[in-house]
């Protein structure tokens, strides 16, 4: 049943954007002519409080403003669908096998979805020929054939804001051409933290499974996998045409929806720096406690094995994950499998040389903040167990 209701939702797509595209063949003996009245823009949708909406969107509008036509479209092309019901999706995501579609809706209700949530929706006109148009009409038409429509997600390089930028690029008689930016060269983590700022716990998840690589810095294209900077290098692009004339990309800006209110839900009462030092806490006063009675809490540290070797566990996997950034994580130097199988070891009290392992791991992790950022917390952590490493090297002498 859900296979039938997605085959059925992809048809209406494909559909949809078959039948609102501009049909300049059948209603125009001159197609290009019939082009100067379409209109096509790119459509960026401010963040939400949401998760999933916490970077915004990018989607292109077709607007036919012929006035002779008794039903013109405006309708919205939109990378960003997905069929969370597809089977196995959770472990696809997991390993970055996500496929996301191209969909096609009426703009009017598309705003509107943006309004409830209090988000702006602005448009920036595209500054088009009516032969780069006609263009981009059949390249849109060639993208929702059902064999072309579904592509393999990438989060960093191909994803509802890259797609849009890059269809354009192809129809330009020419090259666009964009402000360069020599001050600014942030990394991938810099900027998924100026959107999580207000989450962070969404920052901590984040900041654990991505690895060394998104503490590289990044160029003007690799930043525009966030819609809000792809909207700013658009804002100041020029065309450079096949003939050596020069034109803005954009040929007007405007609010199609204005900003609302939007209501913040807060996270966790804790961030994960405070649930990280009250476990510091314990794990001192554990500690001073087991010095002074002359034994050792083999449950304790149990418990910190079990957390450290759980959220290793995660880790590990995403090291075959096709996600970028994620192959080579440094935090996996504390927080991996090898705490589990330690584990029957310790609650047993066998001498082991697990602490000798231990310490030696704190020691690379420390130094792997160095070159790469660490989820907030990860660092009070290895202070936790560097103490069970204290308490456990004191009862050996």
């Amino acid at each position: 049943m859900k296979r039938f209701k997605h085959a059925l939702r992809v048809l209406l797509t494909v559909a949809l954007g078959i039948l609102f595209l501009p049909q300049v063949k059948a209603q125009e003996s001159d197609p290009v002519a019939y082009m100067d009245s379409v209109e096509y823009a790119l459509v960026t949708c401010s963040p939400h409080e949401e998760v999933y909406s916490l970077y915004g969107h990018t989607a292109l509008r077709c607007h036919d403003l012929h006035k002779d036509k008794k039903q013109a479209a405006d309708m919205v092309f939109n990378w960003g669908i997905f069929n969370f019901n597809a089977p196995h999706f959770v472990v696809r995501f997991v390993f970055g096998l996500t496929d996301y579609e191209l969909g096609v809706v009426p703009f009017h209700p598309f705003c509107e979805y943006y309004r409830r949530w209090g988000s702006s929706v602005t448009e920036q006109v595209l500054n088009l020929t009516s032969e780069e148009k006609l263009r981009l009409n059949k390249a849109l038409a060639e993208n929702l054939r059902p064999e072309n429509k579904v592509y393999r997600y990438n989060y960093f390089y191909d994803n509802c804001s890259t797609r849009p930028r890059n269809i354009i690029e192809q129809v330009i008689d020419g090259q666009v051409v964009y402000e360069t930016r020599t001050d600014y060269a942030p990394t991938f983590r810099q900027l998924i933290h100026e959107k999580t700022r207000r989450h962070p716990w969404a920052t901590f998840g984040n900041d654990m499974l991505l690895g060394l690589k998104a503490d590289l810095k990044t160029n003007r294209q690799e930043q525009e996998f966030l819609p809000d900077h792809l909207l700013y290098d658009f804002d100041h692009a020029r065309i450079k045409g096949s003939d050596g004339s020069w034109r803005p990309l954009v040929r007007e800006r405007r609010m199609a929806v204005s900003p609302g209110v939007q209501v913040v839900e807060s996270d966790f009462p804790l961030t994960p720096m405070q649930c990280a030092l009250l476990l510091l806490a314990g794990s001192i006063a554990m500690t001073v406690w087991e010095w002074r009675r002359r034994l050792t809490l083999k449950y304790w540290d149990a418990t910190l094995m079990t957390v450290a070797g759980l959220a290793g566990c995660v880790l590990f996997v995403m090291i075959f994950s096709q996600h970028p950034t994620t192959s080579l994580n440094l935090q996996l130097l504390l927080v991996n499998p090898v705490h589990l199988c330690y584990l029957p070891a310790v609650l047993r009290r066998r001498k082991t040389h697990y602490w000798r392992v231990l310490a030696a791991m704190i020691v690379l992790m420390l130094a792997g903040s160095l070159v790469q950022d660490y989820a907030e917390g990860m660092e009070i952590l290895a202070l936790c167990l560097l103490t069970r490493v204290w308490t456990h090297y004191k009862n050996e002498k």
